[in-house]
């Protein structure tokens, strides 16, 4: 249980004096891992006998115990300030190593080919790794026919995993706090005889090693939430890959799909920067 769980469900059995600590555990939850026993005493105004018996009551053998949990819930994904307040530099420098790390996998060539010349491909995504399967199945379609999403708004994945045939491709994107029943949807799948594809963080490392191909893409993040910009980027790794193998076809697709977008006044029109613009004087 959660150190907020524990509070709730042992409230009615702790004396005066450990509500108190316990309250004070509340009000500073979210950054409750960067203080030492003795400091959160000290905010609470109860001695540290005091504290060190409210960790006990809740279940803990000391606070350790307790930091330990809140780190390993982060590590699972949960939100979490981070420790020691925001570090925007060693933010910037974890991305660009994350990115680096995404795009040199050494299976990005061969998760190209597949994108490439599978007749289909379908892109699975829960959660937050919506946004991520949404964007490559957008840019995959710029290239080619027959790209589909799953599961779309109200729906299941059931319907799209029935028509997986032979030869098929299966991108499932799979970042931590993935849905429950994930390990049964990429079984189906692998029972229909396509190739399976697994994007995620190493927390799927299990999941990753019963598909065909598995792409590693971390989302640790200094800051408070994961970050998708390496699996973004990834992504953009990924179709310039199949633009490139698709040569004449995926350009002449590109071009099609932009004269369409003219026709049909769906997209503004880009102007160029410094150029006057038609009825105005420069």
């Amino acid at each position: 249980m959660r150190i907020d769980d524990r509070i709730a469900a042992h409230q009615l059995d702790l004396s005066p004096q450990e509500r108190r600590a316990a309250a004070t555990l509340l009000e500073h939850l979210d950054d409750l891992a960067t203080y030492r026993a003795a400091e959160l005493a000290d905010l609470a105004g109860v001695s540290r006998a005091t504290m060190s018996r409210l960790f006990r009551s809740l279940g803990y053998a000391d606070f350790d115990e307790v930091r330990e949990q809140l780190r390993a819930q982060r590590a699972a994904g949960e939100p979490r300030r981070p420790e020691g307040g925001t570090d925007l530099p060693g933010h910037a420098l974890r991305e660009a190593e994350a990115v680096r790390r995404a795009v040199e996998h050494p299976r990005v060539a061969e998760v190209v080919a597949l994108l490439a010349t599978a007749p289909r491909v379908t892109v699975v995504g829960w959660r937050n790794s919506h946004p991520v399967a949404l964007h490559l199945r957008q840019q995959l379609a710029h290239l080619r026919g027959d790209v589909r999403l799953a599961p779309l708004p109200g729906q299941v994945v059931g319907e799209e995993l029935a028509d997986l045939r032979a030869g098929d491709a299966l991108v499932v994107v799979g970042f931590r706090r993935r849905p429950a029943g994930f390990a049964d949807v990429l079984r189906e799948a692998l029972a229909s005889g396509a190739t399976v594809v697994l994007l995620g963080d190493p927390t799927a490392l299990e999941h990753g090693r019963s598909v065909h191909l598995w792409l590693e893409c971390p989302v640790d993040s200094v800051l408070g939430f994961d970050s998708y910009a390496a699996a973004m980027s990834l992504v953009s790794v990924l179709a310039d890959g199949v633009l490139c193998h698709l040569g004449r076809a995926g350009q002449d697709r590109i071009d099609a799909i932009s004269r369409s977008y003219e026709r049909l006044a769906e997209v503004e029109r880009a102007r160029h920067p410094g150029r006057p613009r038609a009825g105005r004087s420069s």
